[in-house]
């Protein structure tokens, strides 16, 4: 059983909980996730890590509200408890001195990409941030982004907060004012397409991470096949970051949607007990 020390409210749907894990906490890298188990009938919810203080020897998760079960997570209180907390899981970000990085990420893709820019900032370098959001009010993780890059450009759909536009705006406006190395993107499957399309075209290496499709998190289910290079592989086990030019986001987006009508239903169910 792992314990929820604290829990904090982004937005109506998004929660960060931070729980106790100390071997996690000790020895997870950037990019790595973890599967959370609210009970013992509970399914598997795959959570990419957001941070992690092995002082006080706990992880901190965001969970955002798509189902019935991420539901009951963000439902949960200070002191309450998890079944389960496995981990970490996954192939960690590769992490050296490329030059000068852009990180952007989108909606909750904010809260894995946090120890992302913490380890390329503290590998030497320049790390510019990109945030988008559709509105202030859904902005997250400002401050830390701010403590550990050398720039964080802020993008709203409607102009609330920052400059108004899309994250492929930022992202474009620091390729054309300097060279850029590297790009990691994380957020909606649509926004990493369009950021994977806007730098393949200045021909920038860029990595995605697809933690949003997965499901098992083991490999056993299939549910997050994804195609890169032309090749099957399996986010959980083979990513979840992926070269971004590589994959097959149409394919991508088709696959998240296997499973909506029983997130529906499923959500239905609980909101009406």
């Amino acid at each position: 059983m792992n314990k929820i020390v604290s829990k904090k409210m982004f937005s109506e749907k998004v929660a960060c909980l931070e729980v106790e894990a100390p071997l996690i906490a000790s020895s997870r890298k950037a990019g790595h996730f973890v599967i959370v188990r609210l009970d013992e009938k509970g399914e598997r919810i795959p959570l990419t890590i957001a941070d992690s203080n092995i002082e006080r020897g706990t992880i901190t998760l965001v969970v955002q509200a798509v189902g019935a079960s991420s539901q009951r997570i963000i439902n949960l209180n200070e002191g309450d408890m998890l079944q389960d907390v496995v981990g970490p899981l996954g192939h960690a970000t590769e992490i050296e001195k490329f030059g000068t990085v852009v990180c952007c990420g989108g909606g909750v893709g904010v809260a894995p990409l946090l120890p992302i820019v913490k380890a390329m900032h503290e590998a030497g370098n320049k790390v510019v941030v990109v945030l988008a959001a559709r509105t202030k009010d859904l902005i997250i993780l400002e401050d830390e982004m701010r403590a550990n890059s050398d720039e964080v450009i802020i993008m709203t759909d409607d102009g609330s907060y920052g400059q108004q536009g899309v994250v492929t705006v930022g992202v474009e406006q620091v390729i054309q004012r300097e060279k850029v190395d590297k790009v990691v993107c994380i957020g909606p499957t649509i926004m990493m397409k369009f950021v994977s399309l806007l730098t393949q075209k200045y021909e920038v290496p860029t990595i995605v991470s697809l933690n949003t499709i997965m499901v098992d998190g083991t490999g056993m289910c299939g549910a997050c096949r994804v195609t890169v290079g032309g090749k099957t592989k399996f986010v959980c086990v083979d990513g979840p970051e992926f070269d971004a030019h590589q994959v097959d986001f149409n394919e991508m987006m088709m696959r998240m949607k296997a499973y909506k009508a029983e997130e529906t239903e499923a959500l239905a169910a609980l909101n009406n007990k």
